[in-house]
């Protein structure tokens, strides 16, 4: 496995993998996050090409989101009958990706391992005691791992000394045309969910888990995303496209979960993670896009696969449990394959 390091900006670093078939996998201390997915010859996600654009323009692409990915209403939470509050947006009146900023503005320290096989970046980091309201001192790790099979794998481990809330993701965008200025209404999505979030107009969800039979974000079938677009569902309608956590019906590093199919069929990427629950999100930017990498991000430009315990958790137990006890190891597991089209088959 090559390995390159180069500056990126500020102080951040760009740690660049690539395997024996021309796969690269670049990431950065800022953030933890992912840059570039370069396989076939094409980029399959957003990015930018400095830490300042992503400071500048969207510092969620790509990066690892936590204490606590997605909103929880009014910032208030509570844990072993003890009532906390977070910092809320002012606009929103909610808390974001466990506040801002938060673990995707961070600088990371990081270390290299290259195998025979694959190769890792680990971050770690420490979130302190009462970060944004957060009880607990918070150690975490993030392994981004390329494999001679193509393979991307992220792995998210963590401890608290404290009872604590913690529900992690990396927001990574896909887009398999190569082609930001491209929508992504012609790439077929599957995804093996039976149920998915209902949202209030402000994106907090309302617990009710809607059976996705007979809607538009029914992908128990593959089908293309220009299907949601065009449709007048009301769950799409309130923010013009999906932005949803989906229940998943089966779970678990031997079970594909979800894939991702490019417009001309060339390329797949399948999902498969240990988490219960994927927020799917169709970059629903309108006409506010940024520049990224000299061209104009199209509106609908990228798809994320969030894996996470389904925001709402904190309210609604049937959502799953984000709680984390105090010195009790946690960890989760994504994995995204790349096929070509001959793979496919």
């Amino acid at each position: 496995m090559n390995i390159t390091e180069k500056t990126f900006g500020s102080s951040a670093k760009l740690i660049t993998l690539t395997n024996q078939h021309g796969t690269s996998l670049a990431v950065t201390d800022l953030g933890a996050r992912i840059v570039s997915l370069r396989f076939n010859d094409r980029e399959l996600v957003l990015g930018f090409d400095s830490a300042e654009e992503y400071l500048e323009k969207d510092a969620f692409i790509g990066a690892t989101i936590g204490r606590t990915a997605g909103r929880i209403d009014a910032g208030k939470f509570t844990l072993a009958g003890q009532n906390y509050q977070l910092p809320v947006d002012p606009a929103t009146g909610h808390s974001l990706h466990g506040s801002t900023p938060s673990f995707e503005e961070k600088t990371w320290s990081y270390e290299i391992l290259n195998g025979e096989q694959e190769a890792t970046v680990i971050f770690t980091m420490t979130s302190p005691d009462q970060e944004h309201g957060f009880p607990g001192n918070l150690s975490v790790e993030v392994h981004y791992t390329l494999t001679e099979d193509n393979i991307w794998r992220v792995t998210t481990k963590a401890v608290s000394d404290q009872l604590t809330l913690f529900n992690p993701t990396n927001h990574v965008y896909f887009n398999l045309s190569g082609d930001v200025t491209q929508p992504i209404d012609e790439h077929t999505l599957w995804v093996n969910s039976h149920a998915f979030a209902a949202l209030r107009p402000d994106s907090i969800p309302t617990g009710e888990q809607v059976e996705v039979t007979g809607t538009p974000f029914d992908f128990q079938t593959p089908k293309k995303l220009s299907t949601v677009f065009t449709s007048d569902f009301p769950q799409k309608e309130l923010f013009d496209g999906i932005d949803h956590p989906f229940f998943l019906k089966e779970t678990g590093l031997d079970k594909t979960v979800a894939t991702l199919l490019s417009p001309d069929e060339t390329i797949q990427v399948s999902v498969r993670t240990d988490a219960p629950s994927i927020v799917i999100f169709t970059a629903n930017f309108g006409e506010d896009t940024p520049e990224m990498r000299g061209k104009r991000l199209a509106d609908h430009g990228g798809i994320t696969f969030e894996t996470q315990i389904a925001p709402g958790a904190e309210r609604y137990p049937s959502f799953g449990d984000m709680s984390l006890a105090p010195q009790t190891p946690f960890e989760t597991i994504t994995e995204f394959k790349l096929k070509t089209r001959e793979e496919q088959k």
